[in-house]
């Protein structure tokens, strides 16, 4: 089974954007520039994206499931 998930790859350093901004991008799992994470695509996470959009690149991906 296939599912929609969120590659998310922080592209801009978050050093001089304020703390809010920088814990949005910690919470989201992204430490380093370049870094991609995976996340399931979920209005919580597209919440989080939708405010350091400016930081981050995002892409949908099929994530296969195997149980």
């Amino acid at each position: 089974m296939s599912t929609k998930a969120l590659k998310v790859t922080l592209v801009k350093s978050v050093i001089g954007y304020t703390e809010r901004q920088k814990r949005t991008v910690r919470a989201l799992g992204l430490h380093r520039m370049n870094q991609s994470v995976l996340h399931a695509d979920t209005p919580q996470i597209r919440g989080m994206i939708a405010k350091v959009v400016h930081l981050v690149n995002v892409e949908e991906v099929e994530r296969n499931e195997t149980a």
